[in-house]
């Protein structure tokens, strides 16, 4: 029976473990030993491996409940009843080159599609529309598979998900991702089957294809509104936007206007003479200049708000997505932001989120057999590493990088961050590539002059990429040649020894009977085996048929051989010289 009860979180740190059940420090950190568990008075660990150790002291530890300081301001708050109609807001998602971007130039009647590297969208953009009088939200969502971390974010943020598919091309592995990320999400979706101005345009067959994923088209009988559309042509794009304030409509999207403003922040960066900023989305309330928002680690008194167009704007309200300046910090992607009343609060709360994202970002030590330990150590003397510092500029870009790239690695090979961060490539960031042996990636980033001359300095190796999968192209190539290539050995023939003429310590000539396939004079590798057991091998230096040197030789001719070895070989008569050709073939990942 447990003489106390005590709560603790996931984790906690030896001291303060120590501290609660009244132990020494030194003591407990010997007993976490005897578990199997090497941890030093800082390191934290888990709740499981805290609850058997402090058992053994005669204390019961109970979990508490995870708390998410902004969520709990948030569930403090009484909702007006006087919530007011909202704009939807609308993800369009799908797979590279379907058009989604170009869909959206149509609709918007710009053209932003050509600033884009590459033709695909980097990060998610967020801008409005307007159609009868009635406002949309968008997010144009990545389709590259690189920024999946993205994609999944817009689905979460979003009423409707319309998903972007080629007539010409039907559905893809990216199509599939991003249909199974809006029906796990709980949004309404509407198919844009686009291109039908294409050559091969087939929307029966798309049709079928998505009938598979259970989006069954209304005039199959099924609930999935289906528009097709060409963004080329501007082929039916005003359907399309009644379609989607049609299906919105369903789910009488309202927002309250009355409580104070919260959101999420869906891109974050650093500018030149700005300082952090964030774009975001409110979901309730109103965002006015002045304002204090919090969200994880940071915090900003308002100073400026734009809409995405780079307009000067007073407020923004439900499902308005704005430029906000005036964080403390550049804040994390996808995490969510309240308004509070004065600095001192904003602060106090930013820190206590941020805490609580450190602890759970931190690696926590978990009991472990002593196998288990080898083990690891093992496999991670075995493992090559490609060590990256990675800098991007914007926060989602550089989580996306981070899990694409962590995703290349195999039993030999991984990719290590070292270090990443957004912004441009700075002075530390070629003090920690040089500390660490590592090359620097940028994606969307500037080195200056005195960095660059820095690193060539140092012999650090800067790539800078605008578009996702050349830099994975690259990084996997480079990844490639690390590993060490596979051998291949092809048999070409085999040879009965009849006679040993001359025997050095690293030469033997020798006659014999080819008695399969052919022995070739180009440095091929001759195995020998007495009685089935290979008791040595040579290098093949000239063949001889009668008087003539030869280049090859084939079953059934007689042939002299003179062989190089690295040791002595007593060669003896019935020895069998098995001819091979070694080739060296670079392992892919």
């Amino acid at each position: 029976m447990a003489e106390k009860t005590i709560t603790i979180g996931d984790s906690i740190t030896v001291s303060d473990l120590a501290d609660k059940i009244e132990v020494s420090a030194a003591e407990l950190v010997g007993a976490l030993m005897k578990s199997g568990v090497m941890a030093t008075l800082n390191d934290y660990i888990d709740f499981d491996t805290a609850a058997i150790i402090a058992a053994d002291y005669e204390v019961e530890l109970e979990q508490e409940e995870k708390k998410d300081p902004i969520a709990e301001l948030k569930s403090k708050r009484d909702l007006s009843d006087k919530a007011q109609e909202r704009p939807p807001v609308v993800a369009v998602m799908g797979h590279v080159d379907h058009g989604k971007t170009t869909l959206l130039d149509s609709i918007r009647e710009t053209k932003i599609a050509e600033g884009e590297s590459g033709g695909i969208t980097q990060h998610i953009s967020a801008y409005q529309v307007t159609q009868n009088d009635r406002v949309i939200t968008f997010l144009d969502t990545p389709g590259h598979s690189a920024f999946a971390a993205l994609r999944q974010h817009g689905a979460a943020l979003t009423d409707v998900a319309v998903i972007v598919v080629a007539a010409n091309d039907g559905v893809m592995p990216q199509t599939k991702e991003a249909v199974e990320y809006a029906q796990r999400a709980g949004v309404r979706i509407v198919v844009a089957i686009n291109k039908m101005d294409a050559d091969g345009a087939d929307p029966n067959r798309v049709k079928q294809q998505l009938s598979d994923l259970q989006l069954i088209p209304e005039d199959w009988g099924g609930d999935t509104v289906m528009v097709e559309v060409s963004a080329l042509k501007n082929t039916n794009l005003d359907k399309l936007l009644e379609m989607i304030l049609l299906v919105a409509d369903i789910d009488e999207l309202k927002a309250d206007t009355e409580v104070p403003a919260e959101g999420i922040v869906i891109e974050s960066h650093t500018a030149t003479g700005k300082g952090p900023i964030a774009t975001i989305l409110v979901e309730h309330g109103v965002l006015r200049v002045g304002d204090f928002i919090v969200t994880a680690g940071t915090y900003a008194k308002v100073r400026t708000l734009e809409d995405t167009s780079g307009n000067v704007i007073s407020e923004a309200g439900p499902s308005c997505p704005a430029v906000v300046t005036g964080f403390k910090d550049v804040p994390v992607f996808g995490q969510r932001f309240e308004e509070v009343e004065n600095e001192k609060t904003a602060r106090k709360l930013a820190s206590e989120a941020g805490q609580q994202m450190q602890k759970v970002r931190t690696n926590v030590v978990k009991s472990a057999s002593d196998s288990d330990v080898l083990q690891a150590i093992e496999q991670e003397r075995l493992t090559q590493q490609l060590k990256l510092v990675l800098k991007a500029d914007v926060q989602g870009s550089l989580e996306s990088m981070i899990t694409s790239l962590e995703e290349l690695g195999n039993d030999e090979i991984s990719v290590k961050v070292i270090a990443s961060g957004v912004g441009d490539i700075s002075e530390s960031d070629i003090t920690a590539a040089q500390a660490a042996e590592a090359s620097i990636v940028g994606f969307n980033v500037h080195a200056s002059g005195t960095v660059k001359r820095q690193a060539v300095r140092e012999n650090i190796d800067i790539k800078n990429y605008t578009v996702i999968y050349q830099l994975l192209d690259d990084v996997k190539e480079k990844m490639q040649e690390l590993l060490q290539p596979n051998i291949v050995e092809e048999e070409l023939g085999t040879l009965k020894v009849k006679g040993i003429f001359r025997t050095t310590q690293k030469q033997v000539v020798c006659g014999g009977l080819v008695t399969e396939g052919k022995l070739v004079n180009n440095q091929s590798i001759v195995k020998i085996f007495r009685e089935d057991e290979q008791i040595a091998e040579a290098t093949i230096v000239s063949l001889q048929k009668g008087q003539d040197v030869v280049k090859e030789v084939f079953k059934d001719d007689m042939c002299g051989l003179e062989l190089a070895t690295d040791e002595k070989v007593n060669l003896k008569e019935g020895d069998k010289l098995v001819c091979i050709q070694r080739t060296s073939v670079v392992k892919k990942l």
